[in-house]
């Protein structure tokens, strides 16, 4: 740091960036480690940002779905997936975390523990190993600083990825919908932009998530016209839109190189989306944030200070991996109105190797399993030729 102004109070843990990932952290460490200081910086006014975040229950280990279960809003029995010719039920137990409950939980973790503050509203503007400077002046110490702020979106390779881009909009429907269980991917769409999907959520009786999610090669989302596809769908379904809630949208890059875990011996510990702790090939990132989390809260605040995520990395790094080839083939060796088989195919497999592809612990028996034998309907050797 450059100067020291109004120093306060030492930590033991300072979270940079106040969404998942730190939310997590917190509610592990006072999970295990209920005396810890714990402080945590982020620049809008609440925790958490605008987010649905949902999880499998494999994809978390026994230990951590005790400390998840606060965040929990919502849970189902199963999901079902739906594309032309096929359909099938996954009965896996499927839950939700909204960002209003995350704001919720984890103020009462960090603010209800004496020695431990949430600084809202605040712009880190230096981040080091054991310090972190804001825009206003104020310097906060710790034993270890964890930078878990979102992705750099202006560095994504867009020679290197494509992209999983969506609009989702929560709604209040005129009369119940009937759905018992999520849809995790209604492929029955048109396909000839890229891999296109309707994810589905029951929130209530009257109330749904729908999200149209496209896998495309372009970062540019058309929220205006995915919100007019949005409304048509439910329409073509039967719902009747009482009124629009809530909107979500988002753009993820989806590579076929970097975004490998990357620590940074000299300063804080690289943590979340933008430390590369993600599914590459899914976006779902609160099963590598449970992790993470528990990883952490396992250690002293000193150990974590030293070692980082070592222990992590190379799990990790052979995971993400494999999924940039998937990506890569995705992308590159499928063209547009193609890549639905790939999705199809991959739904045909054992419940098993699907949970334990979402939860990023495939064996080498699933590795092979997905890219062994007869490619999926679409492999175009003259696709990749062409070097699109």
């Amino acid at each position: 740091m450059k100067h020291r102004l109004m120093a306060e109070t030492k930590y033991d843990y300072l979270l940079v960036g106040g969404g998942l990932q730190s939310g997590l952290i917190s509610l592990a460490l006072r999970s295990q480690r209920p005396a810890s200081r714990i402080a945590i910086v982020e620049r809008d006014s609440a925790l958490g940002g605008n987010h649905t975040w949902c999880f499998h229950a494999g994809d978390i280990s026994p230990s951590a779905a005790e400390w998840i279960a606060p965040l929990v809003c919502h849970r189902w029995p199963g999901y079902e997936v739906r594309f032309p010719g096929f359909r099938r039920a996954i009965d896996v137990e499927y839950s939700a975390i909204t960002s209003e409950r995350m704001d919720q939980v984890v103020r009462g973790a960090v603010e209800g523990h004496s020695g431990s503050q949430l600084f809202l509203g605040a712009e880190a503007e230096e981040v080091e190993r054991h310090a972190v400077r804001l825009a206003d002046g104020r310097e906060i110490t710790a034993v270890v600083v964890i930078d878990a702020r979102g992705p750099d979106r202006s560095a994504a390779d867009t020679d290197s990825a494509g992209f999983q881009k969506f609009v989702g909009l929560e709604v209040d429907l005129e009369a119940p919908h009937g759905l018992e269980r999520p849809l995790l991917m209604d492929a029955e769409l048109d396909q000839e932009q890229g891999f296109r999907f309707m994810y589905v959520l029951p929130l209530a009786e009257r109330r749904l998530l729908l999200e149209d999610t496209y896998f495309h090669q372009s970062p540019v989302l058309d929220a205006d016209g995915v919100r007019a596809e949005i409304m048509a769908y439910a329409e073509r379904k039967g719902y009747a839109v009482a009124a629009v809630v809530r909107e979500e949208k988002g753009v993820l890059p989806m590579t076929w190189r970097g975004s490998l875990p990357e620590q940074r011996p000299a300063g804080a510990i690289a943590a979340g989306f933008q430390g590369g702790w993600f599914h590459p090939a899914t976006g779902y990132s609160l099963p590598i944030a449970a992790r993470v989390a528990d990883h952490i809260a396992d250690h002293s605040p000193e150990t974590v200070a030293q070692e980082g995520l070592d222990r992590l990395v190379p799990r990790q790094r052979s995971q993400s991996r494999f999924c940039h080839l998937l990506n890569r083939l995705l992308f590159r060796w499928y063209a547009p109105r193609s890549r639905r088989h790939i999705f199809e195919r991959f739904y045909r497999f054992p419940q098993e190797t699907i949970e334990r592809f979402y939860a990023l612990r495939m064996t080498w028996a699933d590795r092979l399993r997905l890219v062994v034998g007869n490619p999926p309907r679409g492999f175009s050797p003259r696709y990749r030729l062409k070097g699109i």
